[in-house]
């Protein structure tokens, strides 16, 4: 799949609803890099949201992560078509991120157990606090104990509300500042607190 294929699918999904698609670009290599790397020792299963072109499916999938331990969920139907064809061995399911233990019932992905990691690309920092909050609770009622959520943001502020925060129990740090990405990114982990 070309480079320009991948960019111009996202940029028609970005047209048709800019609020919805975070990006313009799919994720730089380097931003991928920048995730896996806060991934759990030894993480396994993984659910990726919002999996866009496939930037950061293909990088878990080069990670090591087998693709029938990746579960992507994405909204759009145009999208989902576009992963589902390029990554054939992993299971792509067509959703939304806040009903995420129901779409990974559906897929039998949650019946294996809880998941290690969760790697997002969703725009939260333009979502309203309840969306995010509703997100969170699904993504953390899928971890594992000791699971990371890990999120990035073209913003420079945390991309979670400090109320959602509070009311989960979550604690975060900041990870890496990439700025070979278009636009510059950080990525952020959350975590429950001990």
């Amino acid at each position: 799949m070309s480079a320009a294929r991948n960019w111009w699918a996202l940029f028609r999904q970005w047209l048709r609803d800019p609020l919805r698609t975070a990006a313009v670009v799919p994720s730089s290599r380097e931003l991928a890099m920048a995730m896996l790397a806060e991934l759990p020792k030894g993480a396994q299963r993984v659910i990726e949201l919002g999996g866009g072109t496939g930037a950061l499916t293909r990088a878990l999938l080069a990670h090591g992560v087998r693709g029938d331990n990746l579960l992507v969920v994405e909204l759009s139907e145009e999208l989902h078509e576009h992963l589902h064809e390029r990554f054939p061995a992993v299971r792509v399911a067509l959703g939304d991120a806040r009903d995420l233990r129901a779409v990974a019932a559906r897929c039998g992905f949650l019946g294996q157990g809880p998941v290690d990691a969760i790697i997002s690309g969703l725009g939260l920092l333009a979502m309203p606090v309840e969306t995010q909050q509703e997100i969170l609770f699904e993504a953390f009622a899928s971890l594992r104990p000791g699971g990371r959520f890990i999120q990035f943001t073209y913003g420079a502020q945390p991309p979670v509300a400090e109320s959602v925060q509070e009311s989960l129990g979550l604690v975060v740090h900041r990870g890496d500042f990439v700025l070979r990405n278009v636009p510059p990114a950080t990525v952020y982990v959350y975590e429950r607190a001990a």
